[in-house]
C-alpha cells in the first residue's frame, strides 16, 4: 500500500519514510492516520514500538506547508526529558521542512533560554506538561492558534500525577484536536481525557505474538487501590484448605511490614524471607518454609536472589517487580512435574497495568482476568500502606464504567469466589497439597 495514495501525505514526507525505511504503513496507521487527517479526534492503544510516536509526527508534519509563521500550531506532550528528546529526533528524521521551528520545553536549570527561543518563533512545541504550563503562565506559550494537541505515553503522564497541568493547558486551548498515545487505557486515563475529547475514536493495536515458552497458570485481578488489594488477599487467606502454601511477592519493605501485621491480625501464619528486625517471624531459604507449617512467606522484590519456587502451590504478586525479566523467570515452568503445578496470582491497578502489558508482550500470552469476589469490599483511595487504616467504603457497581464490578456486600467468611470453571477446577486441585 502506497503512503501516497492511502493517507494523502505530501511528496517531501513520503520521500522522508522511504529513506527511513518505512517502505509500508504498521497497522496501527493504516487504521488512525485517515481519521487523525480527517481532524477526528482519537485515542491510540498499543504496546511500545507499535508505531505510535511515527503515526503522530506523520500527522503532525503534514500539517506544514513550506511557510510556516513562527506561531505554534502543534503541541505535543510527553511525560519526561529522554521522551522530549527522542520526539525531536524522531522529527529531524522525517522532516525535510527546514524553515519549521521546532522547540523542546523541559525541566531544565532556568527557565530563560526556553523563553527566548519560543520568543524567536515555535511551530511545533514538544514539551512536558508541567514546563508549557509554566511558560504559558510567563506568557511563553500562545496557544491561541493550536491545531492539534498530541498527548504521548498519556498513562505514564497520569502516574507521574500530571493530570492538572495537561488540563489546565486544553482548557486554555480555543478548539483543536486531541490525540492520546498510550499503551494502556484506565479509568485514571479516561477521567483526564473525558472532559476534551469530542466523539473520539477509540483505536487499539495489540502485538502479541505465539508464547514463547510453557508457564504456570496465571490469573489478574484489577484492583483500584493499595487498600483493596489488602482486603482480597485477607479474604483469600480465610481459605485455609485452599491456600496452604503461599509465597507473597512484595516491592518494598514498608508494604511487607504493613501485610505481615496484617495476616497475623487475621491469625495467619505469617513469615518474611530474610527479616530485617528480630521480633519478626522468618526463614533464611525458601527451604525452610516449605518444610514448616507456616502459610505465607512474604518476599520483597529485589531481583538478586533466584528462588526455588517448585513445591509451592500459590505465588501472589501483591505488586509487580521493577523488572518483567523479575516476574518472568518465576513464571517459566522449570518442572513439568503435573502434580507439583503452579498458580500465579497478580494483583494490579490501574497505574500498574502498563507493566502486564510488557509482561504479556514479553510472552507472547494474555493474562486471564478474574472475577472479583462478591464479599470484597472496596477501600476509598489511599497513596501509600503508610497512611494509617482506614475505614472501608462499600462500592456500587458502575454499569457504564469499564472494568470489574465491585458489589456492595458486608465482608464474610465465605469461600464462595466467582472463579470461572476452569480456574476454580485447577485450583481445587492444589487442596491436596
Amino acid at each position: 500500500m502506497a503512503w501516497l495514495d492511502k493517507f494523502k501525505l505530501k511528496k517531501g514526507l513520503v520521500q522522508s519514510l522511504n529513506e527511513a525505511g518505512f517502505v509500508a504503513p504498521k497497522e496501527i496507521q493504516q487504521k488512525t492516520l485517515t481519521r487523525i487527517n480527517g481532524g477526528q479526534d482519537v485515542i491510540v492503544v498499543g504496546p511500545e514500538g507499535c508505531g505510535k510516536t511515527t503515526t503522530y509526527i506523520l500527522a503532525t508534519l503534514n500539517k506544514f506547508n513550506y511557510t510556516p509563521d513562527g506561531v505554534p500550531k502543534v503541541l505535543i506532550l510527553a511525560p519526561d526529558k529522554e521522551k522530549v528528546e527522542e520526539i525531536i529526533v524522531k522529527i529531524d528524521q522525517l522532516n525535510k521542512n527546514k524553515t519549521l521551528s521546532i522547540v523542546p520545553l523541559f525541566a531544565t536549570p532556568g527557565i530563560e533560554a526556553q523563553m527566548d527561543a519560543m520568543a524567536e518563533g515555535a511551530d511545533i512545541v514538544v514539551a512536558t506538561p508541567d514546563r508549557a504550563r509554566a511558560i504559558y503562565l510567563k506568557l511563553g506559550l500562545d496557544l491561541n492558534k493550536i491545531e492539534l494537541l498530541v498527548i504521548d505515553d498519556a498513562e505514564l503522564i497520569v502516574k507521574q500525577g500530571l493530570q492538572l497541568p495537561v488540563t489546565e493547558l486544553v482548557n486554555s486551548m480555543p478548539k483543536c484536536q486531541h490525540l492520546v498515545f498510550t499503551e494502556v487505557l484506565h479509568e485514571r486515563l479516561n477521567r483526564m481525557i473525558q472532559p476534551f475529547m469530542k466523539q473520539p475514536a477509540t483505536v487499539e493495536v495489540e502485538e502479541i505474538g505465539e508464547p514463547l515458552f510453557d508457564t504456570h497458570p496465571q490469573i489478574l485481578y484489577l484492583l483500584p487501590n493499595f487498600g483493596t488489594k489488602v482486603n482480597l488477599l485477607n479474604l483469600f487467606m480465610q481459605d485455609e484448605d485452599l491456600f496452604t502454601k503461599v509465597v507473597l511477592f512484595v516491592n518494598t519493605r514498608p508494604t511487607a511490614e504493613k501485610l505481615y501485621k496484617d495476616l497475623q491480625h487475621q491469625r495467619c501464619t505469617v513469615a518474611l524471607l530474610n527479616p530485617w528486625f528480630f521480633e519478626m517471624d522468618g526463614f533464611t531459604s525458601l527451604q525452610e518454609f516449605k518444610d514448616a507449617a507456616t502459610r505465607v512467606l512474604i518476599v520483597v522484590n529485589d531481583g538478586e536472589e533466584k528462588l526455588d519456587l517448585n513445591g509451592i502451590p500459590f505465588l501472589i504478586h501483591f505488586e509487580l517487580p521493577v523488572e518483567k525479566e523479575t516476574y518472568i523467570d518465576r513464571m517459566i515452568i522449570t518442572s513439568p512435574d503435573v502434580e507439583n503445578e503452579i498458580m500465579a496470582i497478580t494483583f494490579a491497578s490501574d497505574l500498574e497495568l502498563t507493566a502486564v502489558k510488557k509482561i504479556e508482550q514479553a510472552t507472547g500470552q494474555k493474562i486471564p482476568l478474574g472475577e472479583l469476589p462478591e464479599d470484597l469490599i472496596v477501600e476509598k483511595e489511599r497513596t501509600s500502606a503508610g497512611l494509617g487504616e482506614k475505614k472501608a467504603a462499600k462500592a456500587k457497581a458502575n454499569d457504564d464504567a469499564p472494568g470489574a464490578a465491585f458489589h456492595e456486600k458486608k465482608a464474610s467468611n465465605s469461600k464462595t469466589y466467582n472463579y470461572g470453571g476452569g480456574v476454580k477446577a485447577k485450583m481445587n486441585n492444589k487442596k491436596n497439597h
